[in-house]
């Protein structure tokens, strides 16, 4: 009865993302003829980029969703070697720091996605920074790279925390075993994933209806409070609508969203730095309009080990 339940709460979601996002295109398809008049556009042809990328995750993303448990897994492995190597792609020109970059995307980080499918938590949570930290300067030392061991191998090891191991405990959410919830912990990803995503959407929205000052105008020019602050509260408020697909209360699905959004946002804000630091503007070009597979994971690398350990201790 859980299973038929989960999915066709899963099945109504997504039509109803569906739905939003034919009123987006069609939106968009307007603003171009009425007042671009076909020419470019800045703002507009932005955001039918941003709404045709956002066609093309939902549908993989809802694909991944029909294989459950395994499809998810599948689903956010990939999509962490993508963001990996994104990371550290810079590191991984020099032929000694080949077997470490080759461990970390062939070994470390496929066992750390088999502990999140089987919900083995222990080795989840001290598997990357424990062993791994440990034994990629190893390999290093043994492929005979001197001299630059700390600033290379540090590429790697951030790469694998944010990547790897904040990621990994999205589908890791599915092995939880909440009392009066069992089956549905496919829709606790559904939460986090829609909170934390609609909260980038409408803070670019609210920034570009209402952004007047900077948050941090060196690190990430584009985000404004009033973007932050008219985006996190839209982005709780959706998640306190959809507490009907979570094992909260309203009022703590409320919290719980306001939890991700936080994150979320000082997620984003540290990858900007990091983009900053090394000088360019998105990761990568995988997805049109939204730059590389990182770019889209971002506010979820620090919302999702947080949701994961307050839903954990909150609820199991």
């Amino acid at each position: 009865m859980n299973a038929m339940t989960t999915q066709q709460q899963t099945v109504g979601l997504f039509a109803g993302i569906g739905v939003v996002l034919v009123v987006a295109s069609v939106i968009g398809y307007v603003l171009k003829a009425s007042v671009a008049h076909g020419r470019p556009h800045g703002v507009i042809d932005n955001l039918n980029t941003r709404i045709k990328a956002w066609w093309a995750m939902v549908l993989v993303t809802g694909f991944a969703f029909l294989f459950g448990r395994e499809g998810v897994t599948l689903l956010f492995l990939f999509a962490s070697f993508v963001a990996l190597h994104e990371f550290i792609a810079p590191a991984g020109g020099r032929r000694d720091d080949r077997p470490a970059v080759a461990a970390a995307l062939f070994i470390v980080l496929p066992a750390q996605y088999l502990f999140a499918y089987l919900g083995w938590f222990e080795p989840l949570s001290i598997f990357i920074p424990a062993y791994a930290f440990l034994f990629l300067p190893a390999i290093e030392i043994l492929a005979r790279a001197t001299g630059q061991i700390p600033g290379r191998n540090e590429k790697i090891q951030w790469g694998l925390a944010i990547c790897v191991y904040c990621i990994s405990y999205v589908p890791a959410l599915m092995a939880l075993d909440i009392p009066g919830y069992e089956g549905r912990g496919l829709l606790l990803i559904v939460f986090l994933v829609l909170v934390a995503q609609s909260s980038d959407v409408l803070q670019y929205v609210w920034g570009m209806l209402a952004g007047r000052r900077k948050v941090a105008p060196v690190v990430s020019p584009s985000k404004t409070w009033e973007g932050l602050i008219g985006g996190v509260a839209s982005s709780t408020t959706l998640g306190a609508a959809l507490y009907w697909i979570t094992p909260f209360t309203l009022t703590q699905a409320a919290l719980m969203a306001l939890a991700i959004n936080v994150m979320g946002f000082l997620g984003g804000l540290a990858m900007s730095a990091i983009k900053r630091h090394r000088g360019v503007k998105d990761w990568g070009r995988m997805i049109e309009g939204h730059g590389g597979m990182l770019d889209r994971l971002d506010s979820l690398v620090f919302a999702a080990p947080v949701f994961f350990y307050l839903t954990r201790y909150g609820w199991t």
